[in-house]
């Protein structure tokens, strides 16, 4: 393991300790200060010094151990804790998450040292109790004296959990060795059973040895070690000029190391025991040959009563059920799968081509059975991928307590948070990039939609304002609400802001509805607030929301309720990278519309379509839906497309064509109709090929597709059609 990948374990395992900190620390300021939530709070902040030691971030180093002192006092009971500590706990867990930062983007941790904080934990420090220990580090298990070593030497070396035996060369080297000055140690190493990476804290022993000693037998393996196929415990025999207090201080500030025995051993000593471990391995055979009679064997009752002889049990190894991956390779993955998906498409259309031509032959008809098998496996691999990159919700929303209690405090407001739906789950690309939209909401309903406590209090509504977060799956999509029980919109001072500060115009004013008011709050620059704050006023917040999630492939809605409260309602794909597209012609060009948007596709007559202002609309059983022509939307002429007319999904290029003229010939046309919100519109097309998973691609950055394209996909043929954006029609 070299030392980027230490440090990106020292970052990753960092990371859940902070986080871990910062959820302990808000259940002790709602005053849920159990014996539980202290130990944890303590062994956190005991780990996050002892890693941060060990890495060498000395400033890091020292104010975790500030904060671990103070934890151990409120453990012991000698210091309380109140509002002023929790503020100032937060505020350290903020500077720790400043060097984290400064750590993952420099591999250093800076020059800050947040003396002030120091200052004012010594302040606590020094009020609580004079008898403070001045370090937490476990102390090192102190080992008898040599003359009495032997007998817990083959109690060690004998163990069942880490034999060793020693061959004759590593014998021949120890006694060279001892002759040369060098001394042989045995060390039992314990690790702290909240340790998340075991194999790096071995690591780290390791490192700690490089240089300065040889180790000659390892139990157990190393190949285990590193696999973390071991438990809390395993044992080593070294060589090494250092004495045993080097050895101690050396490993000593080795963070969650629960203790380290260290043993002298002579070299007449790890003969005798190396000849014990052999008659103990003798013995063990014998027994072992005569399980099978001993457990036959009936065991004869006082009552005269004959039981069978129950036979020993075997200790199963208990096997580790999550591992840790590299989101790289977990990128390359699903990179690897999209290629398969492509490729499983590229014969699924050669399979179409062929059947069509040899419709009677066999063997043609067992190839598309082979097709259609490898239909179904790719699709269960593509499955089995996106849910191993699956994650829950819970990651993102865990930030938002510790941000609403401090809003709480800013604002002057009396704020709680709620959440349900935490487990719900989605791709790894979406989770990395809700976290700003949903921040904004929270901000926005904290600033705007939560009233003070003395108007709530007039309204007749409970002092504290409640902020929840519900999320959930329906379908393909995952719906996230973000609600609060404040004053609502009030969609007649939006629309006079926007009047006011030039966004519509007085006649607009006159025939907007409440959803169009409201859409205005989604405006760039535009905001309500009176003054500029540093929670709101910039105009800068529910534009980025809209932005990003519509960036998502997904869109935003609100309720609201003058006086009751408000709702924004995001509604996001589970994935990006794959998705399901019903693929459509528009003249000799194929284009690919994401299947959860369409809610259904109809064929009408003409004759049905009807015009308002010289906009086409049909009445699809009693709803009114506009229609959108895609073939004078994107200007398509029938001499030149805009990718070319070489696709060829199906039979050939003319009988196509064919089919389409004869499809307009009858008088019909085609339409799907896309919804969003309580928005629909109708797209007309030519014709449709049917519904495919395809795998987004990127356009890239040479050309500057207009903002209804939003990426493109390669067909079974080679060719590239490009993806619709229904929210940029609707």
């Amino acid at each position: 393991m070299d030392s980027a990948e230490l440090l990106e374990m020292f970052i990753d395992e960092a990371g859940e300790h902070l986080e871990n900190l910062n959820q302990r620390v808000l259940e002790l300021d709602k005053g849920e200060i159990t014996e539980d939530t202290i130990n944890e709070i303590f062994r956190a902040a005991h780990s996050l010094k002892g890693t941060s030691g060990s890495m060498g971030f000395t400033r890091l180093q020292r104010l975790t151990h500030d904060m671990e002192s103070v934890f151990s006092l409120v453990r012991e009971g000698k210091l309380s804790v109140g509002s002023d500590l929790v503020d100032l706990l937060f505020r350290c867990l903020d500077a720790v998450q400043a060097y984290l930062d400064n750590i993952r983007e420099t591999s250093d941790e800076g020059t800050e040292t947040n003396q002030d904080l120091i200052d004012e934990l010594g302040k606590y420090l020094e009020g609580g109790a004079a008898a403070q220990p001045a370090s937490k580090e476990q102390p090192v298990e102190k080992t008898p004296a040599p003359a009495e070593e032997a007998p817990e030497i083959k109690k060690e070396l004998t163990n069942k959990d880490k034999v060793m035996k020693f061959e004759q060369f590593e014998l021949d080297a120890l006694k060279d060795a001892e002759s040369e000055g060098q001394r042989s140690f045995l060390l039992n190493v314990n690790i702290d059973k909240s340790c998340l990476l075991k194999s790096v804290r071995a690591f780290m022993i390791f490192k700690k040895l490089e240089g300065k000693a040889e180790i000659i037998k390892l139990s157990p393996t190393s190949q285990d070690i590193e696999d973390e196929n071991f438990d809390f415990d395993f044992a080593m025999v070294i060589l090494t000029a250092l004495d045993k207090e080097s050895i101690e201080k050396r490993l000593s500030k080795v963070a969650e190391i629960e203790s380290i025995e260290i043993t002298p051993l002579l070299h007449e000593d790890i003969m005798k025991m190396n000849a014990s471990v052999s008659s103990d391995e003798d013995v063990q055979n014998d027994k072992t040959e005569s399980v099978s009679d001993a457990a036959a064997k009936p065991e004869v009752q006082e009552a005269g009563e004959v039981k069978p002889k129950a036979a020993p049990k075997v200790k199963k190894a208990v096997a580790s059920h999550s591992v840790r991956v590299d989101i790289e390779k977990l990128d390359s993955l699903m990179n690897l799968v999209s290629e398969l998906i492509i490729a499983k498409n590229t014969l699924m259309t050669s399979a179409g081509r062929v059947s069509e031509r040899y419709k009677d032959s066999s063997n043609i008809r067992k190839y598309k059975q082979d097709i259609d098998y490898l239909d179904r496996i790719t699709s269960n691999i593509h499955e089995s991928v996106m849910r191993v990159r699956m994650v829950p919700i819970e990651s993102v929303l865990s930030r938002f307590p510790r941000m609403v209690r401090d809003l709480s405090k800013k604002l002057g407001k009396n704020l709680v948070l709620e959440m349900s739906g935490e487990d719900t789950e989605l791709d790894r690309t979406v989770i990395d990039e809700i976290g700003d939209p949903l921040m904004h909401m929270i901000r926005n309903s904290a600033d705007h939609g939560i009233e003070s406590p003395e108007e709530r209090l007039k309204a007749g509504k409970p002092e504290v304002g409640t902020i929840r977060i519900d999320a959930s799956q329906r379908g393909d999509n995952v719906i996230i609400e973000v609600s609060d029980d404040g004053s609502g919109i009030d969609t007649e001072r939006v629309l006079k802001k926007a009047v006011e500060s030039g966004k519509v115009s007085e006649e607009e004013a006159k025939i907007m509805s409440k959803d169009d008011i409201i859409g205005l709050l989604f405006k760039p620059s535009f905001s309500t607030a009176e003054k500029v704050s540093d929670v709101s006023g910039r105009g800068v917040g529910l534009d980025v929301v809209k932005s990003k999630i519509e960036g998502l492939g997904g869109d935003v809605s609100t309720e609201s309720e003058l006086g009751k409260g408000t709702k924004f309602i995001i509604r996001l794909p589970l994935t990006l990278a794959i998705i399901k597209a019903l693929m459509i012609y528009v003249d000799q060009e194929i284009y690919a519309v994401p299947a959860s948007s369409i809610s259904i596709v109809e064929i009408m007559d003409k004759s049905e379509i009807q015009y308002i202002q010289d906009k086409p609309f049909v009445n699809l059983r009693g709803e009114i839906i506009p229609l959108i022509f895609l073939s004078e939307y994107f200007n398509h002429s029938e001499e030149e497309s805009f990718v070319g007319a070489a696709n060829r999904m199906i039979e050939s290029e003319e009988d196509r064509l064919d089919r389409l003229r004869d499809s307009e010939e009858e008088g019909k046309f085609t339409f799907a109709v896309l919804r969003r919100n309580q928005k629909a519109c109708g797209i007309v097309f030519n014709g449709y090929i049917g519904q495919q998973e395809i795998v987004v691609k990127p356009i890239g950055g040479y050309i500057n597709p207009p903002k209804v394209i939003s990426g493109s996909t390669i067909l079974g043929n080679g060719d590239v059609a490009l993806i619709i954006d229904p929210n940029a029609l609707i």
